[in-house]
């Protein structure tokens, strides 16, 4: 319904985005609850649904990255873009030597991701913070956009992370309700921009 605000600017891709996120977490609930959908035969790997989140996370970042890279209007901003996805996409390399992805998360290789991200929307508020505009942040869809995802990928790496180490610590210190919550926050803004945001005020 709000597709024609953003359908020509670097969101344009963003429905298909949110398309995959959700049929990545139907099939992750369909592998851990339903024998018909598993990708290991061995019992103990059976409900294992890792490996399409771990899939799923690179792209994230990528298409984020790609988005922010074409937003961003200061060349050096830009480089240090390409320098980041660079690093990120080395980062999930070593990773997967140390790690194997089909039964493990790559979460040391997610946080270095999301400290590119981090950058990312610093470098974006930045920009936007300096730029003259006569439409106030409020109209724009993806400052509201990058509030939520700043605010998700500043703590969810490193809940991961934890969780990941210890087991214990996931349940003792309720990880997974703090999860659902900035899942909650995050798609909150997700939605503000797309009822609040405005065309001509995009950036």
């Amino acid at each position: 319904m709000t597709y024609r605000k953003y359908f020509d600017t670097t969101l344009k891709f963003f429905p298909i985005f949110i398309a995959y996120t959700f049929f990545t977490d139907l099939l992750g609930y369909f592998i851990k609850f339903n024998n018909s959908f598993q990708f290991f035969s061995e019992g103990k790997y059976a409900s294992l649904n890792i490996v399409i989140y771990n899939i799923y996370q690179f792209a994230a970042y990528l298409f984020f990255y790609w988005v922010y890279y074409k937003t961003l209007q200061r060349p050096k901003h830009k480089q240090w873009v390409k320098y980041g996805t660079l690093i990120t996409l080395v980062a999930y390399v070593a990773n997967m030597i140390f790690q194997n992805p089909l039964y493990r998360g790559l979460y040391y290789a997610e946080l270095i991701g999301s400290w590119t991200l981090l950058a990312c929307i610093l470098f974006y508020f930045q920009e936007k913070k300096r730029e003259p505009s006569s439409y106030p942040q409020w109209k724009n869809m993806l400052f509201w956009i990058s509030i939520g995802s700043f605010i998700f990928y500043l703590v969810t790496p490193y809940i991961f992370l934890l969780g990941s180490i210890d087991d214990h610590v996931w349940y003792e210190y309720h990880f997974q309700k703090i999860l659902f919550v900035l899942i909650a926050i995050m798609y909150g803004f997700y939605m503000l921009g797309l009822l609040l945001g405005q065309r001509k005020a995009y950036r």
